[in-house]
């Protein structure tokens, strides 16, 4: 993981109004992690309104290995958050805030859950004029439980 270009801020601290929403990346590489993760994103369609991405069977973007996104609100983290954390199934998972600094949000402003892994960290911008921006979560899913 590379550390150029972060922006670290020691003037004064950071309102969390500049979070958008939020990514849970969660990774898989032999055919048993990709089993395991398809169970989890099975169960997160079933528990949580979020927006399910594409399951990407190749390493995309700044992720290094296979993976799917789940977008969702900062209305969800704290329900979907500690339910991620013991519902994982070992895998390696990066969740990290939407501030428009993609490279930011990624590198410094992120939470591993498991193995950390390696980020391609000169794929992402770090500004909106460069394309950081986000994307509103778009939920996609239609739970048939709540979590609690």
């Amino acid at each position: 993981m590379s550390g150029t270009d972060v922006t670290v801020r020691e003037d004064a601290p950071e309102g969390t109004g500049v979070i958008q929403s939020y990514h849970a990346h969660v990774y898989f590489e032999t055919p048993d992690e990709r089993a395991r993760a398809l169970r989890v994103r099975d169960w997160i369609a079933e528990h949580f309104l979020v927006q399910l991405g594409r399951v990407h069977d190749k390493p995309v973007g700044p992720h290094g290995v296979p993976m799917y996104q789940v977008a969702f609100g900062p209305d969800v983290f704290h329900q979907f958050t500690p339910w991620l954390m013991l519902n994982r199934l070992g895998l390696s998972v990066l969740i990290h805030p939407n501030t428009g600094r993609a490279r930011d949000d990624h590198l410094i402003h992120a939470l591993w859950l498991g193995t950390p892994l390696p980020l391609l960290a000169d794929t992402l911008p770090n500004s909106l004029a460069t394309g950081g921006g986000v994307s509103a979560v778009e939920v996609n899913t239609s739970p048939s439980r709540t979590s609690q």
